[in-house]
């Protein structure tokens, strides 16, 4: 996917379908006001204009706050108007040099496009203003200045709405707020007032959006106000606007057919109300005669002359706008109950009598104020909508529930949200307990999920789906919290894991968050894995893959209680593993300090179905953009996967797996002979008789191990698995026939049973774009399809993390190198560089080694590994198998702090037990993201080797059962080509030869 599609999506994501960011396209950012010295002095000094306009923009919460430029002469003017575009023009009445008429026209004539406003400072200017019409032609408008600074502000936003309109209506539903007014020093007095309400109301109704960003896109939606001096002006702009005239507010007299007519605003009133729009209106007067003429339109009306006149309009804007609470009536009228939001809305709807329904339906109530409330989509769905598409009005009554859902729904989709009872059981979000980040695995998850919920919404093949599970992220404010209030950081030096992890679980997590983990058990009875995320962890630079735990909860107690304290307890080990031994050892080789990492912990679903009390999913998988050992005529670049069925554990861990590449998945990469012998026999599930995570054994506590045939006896194994047909010497897709079962996913890989392939190429593809580098994703795939009750198979992404890839230029002269110069070549490492400062190898004996003592050698290579550190040596280790496989037949199942001192590590096969090389562990992720070098030797290969016979004749530094050590004089050279996969060990006294 290129970075282009990519951006659409995220953008599809950010804005949504309302597109709010498109709204408000024309903004006033620089003004240009030419006034005398003397009037500069007055709206600065007495009015302090540019310091009331910053307050003003600050309070309701706008951007994009104007520069205001001030010069004395119409000279001065026309100059800077040739140095810069301004977007608006402000000038007063007197200025030097020419009248404002004349600079108005000279403006007009050069810069047609600028529209310009004439700011009357006098009372009297009203006369000047009414002699000369013709050349009023010049000016947009002219307001009387009020020594209010809310003024200006409300002639910027008057001409931003008069250019941003047409456009605005027409693609964002935004309503009209239509002001028909003769009257300067009046509609100056209106125009503030009218224009900070709205922003006001606009804020109060848009509070609960999800962070500010979206706040300041919703207001863009906000109503414009559009100005009218007489009937014709008026009725042209009620004609082009009237499907979102949101009220009316109009004088009664003024110019009609160009002559004062003092039933003007009554015909405007009656020619509105022959359309049968049901628009509030506002009609106002000086004559209070004329509060019997509004009630007999069924208008509000107010005196101009009232000493509450301000606050009138306030009341009614708030009141008949829709920015107050939505009103329940009956047929007569009268109040019966009220919403405040749309949930509210949506709750209430479902009890109102029918009467009510019918009485807002169809006077279209329900779309006018969720209109004014930015609920454009919904508006859009429920408008066009009348009673007789119902066959009853309960029926519309259900309908008009589920658009409110729908609505809510997409509008979270993709989001991260803060807790809310009601949304625990919904999908497509995540939902934060407590504040803080969400650290690094959080962070991953919470970006694809929004891509993936706009991604899933195009994409072509609607049987399958792509997911995540269920996510709910504590932020690392409750990490600080716990450790402060709990006294844990004096635990900082304790070198005893059991000891901190008893500490830990003793501890006392705030009330706020236990009392949402009790709701949110309540709702959600699925297992759960409970999982790190810090603040450091799956960073570009620095993975910490299996660093620190996770656990899996059957989470099916039947006391709400006990299902609390197992997930109470699973949380505070997470929080305890950044203070064990293999994390602080980690953290140190980074260089980091341990009081730098913070952790969040995400806590998910887990993936898949329950079958006689085990719980696991068809298949799980992790895949690579960057194949670091790619094979015959496969590229770097062409990526790689690995595939288990059940559980993924056994990968992570460096089990038995099934290894195939994306982009060619019919492509095996071993004989039909090595594909029987290591192919998966055992699976990993989640036992759910077992019930809170045991702080000795840590993840692996509620994990149980079955066999192929108890997962062939589940009926789990469908498409998973092939048969080995020996008399004929191959294999055969599917189960039909008897015969040791090969688990190969060739139903998937070859015949696309299910797209798994194309779907990793197109996951793998968005992921390595986004992050910029390539990367590794963790997932688990639900083959479950049952179209009656709805269920499609779904791929669900768990979580990514960048690769470190170094590949920079490094001459590797092949031609110059001697075998018998070498202790080691390879044609499969990784790692990137020249190290020249090891002196010392840490060697598993092969003439010695047994798969069945590798705990021994595990404690072995833990003392030697000390013992340099000790001494501050880094190291080259080398043994047979798979290093940090929880699998001791693979290899000898080391953790990161055993050998955290080793440079260089060496996976060597020897005769019997040549292991394919490790890709995919956390142990592997580590390495390569530390520059580790890390190499194999296959004992089959005709090209790689180690030069045993040389290690072997060495004098050994000290020696125990299975493992030895050498200590050199001078230094080992190693060096590894990154780029061409190839690395070397120089014996000690040729390097300066090479």
């Amino acid at each position: 996917m290129d970075l282009e599609r990519l951006n659409y999506y995220y953008t599809k994501f950010k804005f949504g379908e309302d597109n709010f960011h498109d709204l408000m396209q024309f903004r006033v950012r620089e003004i240009l006001l030419i006034s005398t010295l003397y009037d500069a002095y007055t709206f600065e000094q007495e009015s302090r204009l540019s310091q009331q306009l910053v307050g003003e923009y600050h309070e309701l919460k706008l951007t994009t706050i104007p520069r205001i430029t001030n010069v004395p002469t119409a000279e001065e003017a026309l100059d800077k108007l040739k140095e810069q575009r301004y977007d608006l023009i402000i000038t007063t009445m007197r200025i030097a040099g020419l009248t404002a008429f004349e600079l108005g026209r000279k403006i007009k004539e050069q810069y047609s496009d600028i529209p310009i406003l004439l700011l009357l400072t006098n009372k009297a200017d009203l006369s000047i203003v009414a002699s000369k019409k013709d050349e009023m032609s010049y000016f947009d408008n002219v307001f009387l200045w009020n020594g209010d600074s809310k003024l200006i502000l409300a002639m910027i936003k008057y001409i931003e709405d008069k250019l941003n309109v047409e456009y605005d209506t027409r693609n964002g539903l935004v309503r009209v707020i239509l002001l028909v007014e003769d009257s300067v020093d009046f509609y100056s007095l209106y125009l503030p007032v009218l224009y900070k309400e709205i922003m006001l109301q606009t804020q109060r109704l848009i509070s609960e959006e999800l962070n500010d960003a979206q706040k300041y896109y919703r207001m863009r939606a906000r109503p414009k106000v559009l100005y009218a001096r007489n009937y014709e002006e008026a009725i042209a702009l009620y004609d082009q606007y009237k499907e979102f005239i949101l009220c009316l507010i109009s004088d009664i007299s003024f110019d009609k057919d160009g002559k004062l007519n003092r039933g003007a605003g009554i015909q405007l009133i009656k020619t509105v109300q022959k359309d049968k729009w049901e628009i509030p209106v506002l009609l106002q007067s000086s004559d209070l005669a004329n509060r019997k003429v509004a009630e007999s339109l069924q208008a509000s009306y107010i005196c101009k002359y009232s000493p509450n006149l301000l606050h009138e309009l306030k009341s009614f804007i708030c009141n008949n706008l829709g920015f107050g609470d939505f009103i329940f009536r009956n047929a007569d009228g009268e109040e019966i109950d009220r919403a405040t939001s749309l949930a509210d809305l949506e709750k209430k709807i479902m009890h109102v009598p029918k009467e009510t329904l019918l009485y807002h339906s169809k006077k279209n109530h329900f779309s006018a104020w969720l209109i004014a409330h930015g609920e454009i989509q919904v508006a859009r769905r429920i408008r066009p909508v009348k009673n007789t598409d119902f066959a009853d009005t309960d029926q519309h009554r259900q309908f008009l529930v589920n658009v409110f859902n729908q609505t809510r729904h997409e509008r979270r989709k993709g989001k991260v949200i803060a807790f809310e009872k009601d949304s625990l059981a919904t999908e497509d979000q995540i939902i934060k307990l407590t504040e803080g980040s969400l650290g690094g695995k959080g962070r991953g998850i919470a970006f694809f999920n929004s891509l993936f919920s706009i991604i899933n919404a195009e994409r072509e093949d609607e049987d399958t789906v792509i997911k995540i599970p269920r996510t709910f992220i504590i932020g690392t404010d409750e990490y600080d919290s716990f450790i402060e209030v709990n006294k844990l950081r004096k635990l900082m030096p304790c070198e005893n894991d059991q000891v901190i992890k008893e500490q830990f679980i003793k501890g006392i997590l705030t009330p706020e968050l236990t009392e949402k983990l009790t709701e949110l058990l309540q709702v959600i009875t699925k297992p759960l894995a409970v999982r790190s995320s810090g603040l450091l962890e799956d960073s570009q630079s620095q993975p910490f893959a299996g660093i620190y735990e996770t656990y899996m909860l059957p989470n099916n107690a039947k006391h709400l209680s006990v299902r609390l304290e197992q997930l109470t307890r699973a949380i505070k080990l997470v929080y305890a593993s950044v203070y064990l031994q293999d994390a602080k050892s980690y953290i140190e080789s980074l260089r980091y300090r341990l009081e730098e990492e913070k952790m969040a912990v995400v806590i998910q679903e887990v993936v898949g179905r329950e079958t006689a009390g085990f719980y696991y999913p068809h298949l799980s998988g992790v895949a690579q953009s960057y194949n670091f050992y790619p094979t015959s005529y496969l590229k770097h670049h062409d990526g790689v996967a690995m595939l288990v069925a059940g559980l993924g554990h056994s990968i992570v861990e460096g089990g038995r797996t099934h290894r195939f590449c994306p982009l060619y998945p019919e492509m095996n990469f071993f004989s039909v002979e090595d594909q029987v012998r290591y192919t998966q026999t055992e699976i990993f599930a989640l036992d759910m008789q077992k019930g809170s995570a045991d702080n000795d054994k840590g993840e692996l506590t509620t994990l149980a191990i079955l066999s192929i045939e108890t997962v062939e006896e589940h009926k789990n194994l469908k498409h998973l698995a092939s048969v080995w047909d020996a008399a004929n010497h191959r294999i055969e897709s599917g189960l039909g026939n008897g015969g040791p079962r090969v688990v190969n996913f060739a139903n998937i890989l070859q015949y696309e049973t299910f797209p798994l392939a194309k779907l990793l190429v197109e996951i793998l593809g968005i992921s390595e774009v986004a992050f910029g580098v390539p990367v590794e994703i963790e997932f688990a795939v639900d083959l479950t399809s049952d179209r009656d009750l709805g269920e499609t198979p779904a791929f669900y992404f768990l979580q990514v993390r960048p690769l470190t890839v170094n590949t920079g230029e490094l001459n590797t002269d092949l031609d110059a190198l001697r075998a018998e110069d070498l202790i080691l070549f390879t044609n499969e490492g990784m790692g990137h560089g020249v190290f020249d400062n090891l002196y010392d190898l840490v060697v598993v004996n092969p003439e010695n080694f047994n798969k069945t003592e590798t705990i021994k050698i595990q404690q072995e290579i833990e003392y030697f590994n000390q013992k340099l550190k000790n001494e501050n040596r880094r190291y080259i280790l080398i043994g047979p198998g798979r290093w940090g496989s929880r699998d001791r037949s693979l290899g000898v199942p080391v953790s990161w702090g055993q050998i955290a001192q080793a440079q260089v590590i060496v996976e060597a096969g020897i005769k019997d037990f040549d292991i394919e090389p490790s890709q995919g562990t956390h142990f592997f992720h580590n390495l390569v993201a530390l520059n580790i070098g890390y190499f194999n030797i296959n004992y089959h290969s005709k090209t790689d080797f180690i030069d045993w016979d040389w290690i072997k004749i060495q004098d050994r530094d000290e020696e125990k059962n299975y493992t030895f050590h050498l200590k050199s004089e001078q230094p080992f050279l190693v060096k590894m080509d990154g780029k061409k996969g190839i690395s070397v060990i120089m014996k000690p006294q040729l390097l300066g030869s090479f």
